[in-house]
């Protein structure tokens, strides 16, 4: 049953709900596997307060309130929920405001604890899975500064990709900012990746920030503080893990 205060086209229904993307649910009607109250949806149903959505005769609970924050890390703070770790995350987010008690929420990914920027953190398991499984797709970009000046020979290894872990990177975009300090932007998740790429290449990473993720931008949320995404923001996070 949905609440009082939501009508919306069915295959959107589905989508909020994590049950598939608009088109895949247009797919699942036209294929007979949606039912509103007992019988079977059609394209560009309605769903109104009360009735009841199924898809292949399990019933779709509604998309709850989920909220959607970022939280610009310090260094030092360690990316885990587990709560026996001292300086660990959720602790970071309560010391800046944000009422777990009442709303819990949980990282999507991870940052070391020598660096410092963008987690994103939500209660919304359908677009944290997606994004944490779909590797080689979204970007993410990060401040780096080096322990000497880095050659025109190292931004174009990193470029390319390096071989780390057993394994090549895929190809990065790199902007050299001064000397010792670029820019890079992946789309990989591998344990402590940029570092390790800098070590094969012979550089040593002084500072590493997170400033970018996908369309969410650092801009000047200070250290050890979190903010909302707005409605357009959370809208087009939907849309690239192609939840609308």
């Amino acid at each position: 049953m949905i609440p009082s205060d939501m009508t919306m086209r069915i295959n959107k229904f589905l989508s909020e709900a994590g049950a598939a993307s608009r088109r895949g649910a247009d797919v699942l009607i036209e294929a007979g596997e949606v039912t509103i109250d007992g019988r079977p949806a059609r394209l560009g149903d309605t769903v109104e307060p009360g009735q009841v959505v199924c898809l292949k005769g399990r019933v779709v609970p509604p998309r709850e309130k989920f909220s959607y924050l970022l939280f610009n890390k310090p260094v030092g703070v360690i990316t885990t929920t587990d709560r026996r770790y001292r300086d660990n995350i959720l602790e970071a987010l309560e010391k800046a405001g944000w009422p777990l008690a009442e709303e819990r929420v949980f990282p999507v990914g991870r940052l070391d604890v020598a660096s410092s920027g963008l987690i994103l953190f939500t209660n919304d398991s359908a677009v944290a899975d997606r994004i944490l499984r779909s590797a080689g797709r979204h970007e993410k970009e990060y401040l780096v500064t080096v322990d000497k000046p880095l050659t025109p020979a190292a931004v174009r290894a990193m470029e390319r990709g390096i071989r780390i872990m057993g394994q090549m990177t895929l190809p990065a975009k790199v902007r050299q900012l001064k000397e010792d300090h670029f820019s890079i932007a992946i789309v990989q998740g591998m344990n402590r990746q940029i570092r390790r790429m800098c070590t094969a290449l012979g550089y040593e990473v002084k500072t590493l920030k997170r400033v970018r993720i996908m369309h969410l931008h650092l801009d000047k949320l200070q250290q050890g503080e979190y903010r909302s995404l707005t409605d357009g923001e959370i809208a087009e996070l939907r849309r690239a893990v192609g939840l609308d």
